[in-house]
């Protein structure tokens, strides 16, 4: 899936890169375009080429510079939507997204996934706490070095497609591309008691870059 076509500037630049799945539908409705132009004009092709043209947009994924250190970062792009204590010894981060925003999800931390399920469910609107439990989601756990994290990529209203793109076993950088929710959706990420949840509700945050909590049983190490 993460194979990206792109255009270079004028110094050789990458400007634009896009998950190929942008392509085969941008593709496809660019070619029912010219039909419907060729059959019926092109003004009643308009509406196929705009939604050509936002497939191009929504498919994006640029390059993020992931921090170091004994941190998480965000597994997607989008808003802050919940801080909450499901136990005890467990907080949750609620992450909702657009269809605007960047939808390629990414790693919190780095280390080996150990457990993959998915959940048939609903598809209630992504923005709403109870989709958390109740939406159709893939929950992924990845055993770090001392701790393990939890995230969903939950199917919202639109969205009815979660792809995942790792198995059981695989070993993963913090920040790496891991797949995507397509058309809007939401994404969970549960931490233990040894993280510090530094985001809050409101807060916008980027994919593989945005800190989002510290561990607090390892200390930090300028310029790790």
């Amino acid at each position: 899936m993460f194979r990206y076509a792109g255009a270079s500037g004028p110094y050789g630049k990458m400007v634009l890169v896009i998950v190929v799945d942008g392509i085969y539908y941008a593709v496809g409705l660019g070619l029912a375009g010219v039909l419907v132009s060729w059959l019926a004009g092109g003004w009643f092709s308009a509406p196929l080429w705009v939604l050509a043209a936002f497939c191009l947009y929504f498919f994006r994924d640029p390059e993020r510079a992931t921090p170091r250190g004994p941190v998480a970062v965000a597994p997607a792009d989008g808003k802050v939507v919940a801080v909450k204590a499901e136990s005890p010894a467990v907080n949750r981060i609620s992450i909702f997204l657009n269809i605007f925003d960047v939808h390629v999800n990414r790693t919190p931390i780095g280390g080996t996934i150990c457990n993959v399920q998915y959940q048939k469910g609903k598809f209630l609107v992504a923005s709403r706490e109870e989709c958390s439990a109740q939406n159709e989601q893939n929950v992924v756990t990845v055993q770090g070095e001392g701790t393990s994290v939890m995230f969903k990529q939950i199917a919202g209203l639109i969205a009815r497609r979660i792809v995942f793109t790792k198995k059981p076993g695989d070993r993963v950088a913090k920040g790496e591309r891991i797949g995507l929710i397509k058309f809007g959706s939401r994404v969970d990420v549960l931490f233990g008691p040894e993280w510090e949840i530094l985001v809050r509700p409101g807060m916008r945050v980027a994919a593989g870059s945005s800190v989002i909590a510290r561990r607090l049983d390892v200390p930090e190490i300028h310029g790790a």
